[in-house]
């Protein structure tokens, strides 16, 4: 499996990185410094940061977290359940909008 830090970023966050390198890498820092505070698999928090970006609806986060699911090896169908199990919880109009986000994301990696 690769690692979901190997998926390309945004060309938007490329440009963020080079213009606040400091501040890029003190946020992968941060991240990697969570990923390693607990006993979770690399799949389970590809899953779960997925998840948390479709409930606050951060459709940045949602196109990244997917980029990164898909590049942790994670099969599409998976994928695509984050956004349908927001249904129950968000409501469908926002688990739909989730889901048009991770379907764009995964198309555009085909």
């Amino acid at each position: 499996m690769t690692s979901p830090n190997d998926a390309t970023p945004s060309d938007h966050y490329e440009r963020f990185r080079a213009k606040h390198p400091d501040i890029a890498e003190a946020h992968a820092a941060l991240g990697q410094a969570v990923r390693d505070a607990g006993p979770l698999d690399e799949r389970s928090v590809a899953l779960v940061k997925l998840a948390l970006a479709v409930g606050a609806q951060l459709e940045g986060g949602v196109h990244a977290h997917t980029r990164r699911a898909a590049a942790a090896g994670i099969e599409r169908e998976a994928i695509e359940q984050v956004a349908l199990l927001a249904a129950s919880t968000l409501g469908f109009p926002r688990s739909m909008a989730a889901y048009t986000w991770v379907r764009d994301t995964l198309d555009r990696l085909d």
